[in-house]
């Protein structure tokens, strides 16, 4: 039998920041590559411009990616990389959801 005091309060530690799905997709996205550019990411996870744009600003806040804007030949171009504290972050992600499911599971 799960006791919710102790078994499952690795659900209650997980950080909330990654733990929303289009956050989650995101940094699993951005996981993957070195940088993106805003609308390629935009397309990749199926976001719109202002909903993406938001995710990015709570993932930026917490110091999870870098937003980096420029301008290639006049076009202004915004690339997002995720930063070492949002790799860290990830990785301990990983390992809270995997203790939530291997508790779970029994």
């Amino acid at each position: 039998m799960v006791s919710a005091d102790k078994d499952l309060q690795p659900i209650a530690d997980l950080d909330r920041t990654i733990h929303s799905p289009a956050r989650l997709m995101i940094l699993a996205y951005l996981a993957a590559v070195d940088s993106v550019d805003f609308i390629f990411l935009m397309n990749q996870v199926g976001l719109t411009r202002g909903n993406l744009s938001s995710h990015l600003t709570t993932l930026e806040e917490a110091g999870y990616v870098s937003i980096q804007k420029e301008f290639v030949d006049k076009v202004p171009r915004t690339l997002i990389r995720l930063t070492d504290q949002g790799r860290d972050a990830i990785q301990t992600y990983r390992e809270q959801m995997r203790t939530v499911i291997d508790q779970l599971l029994g």
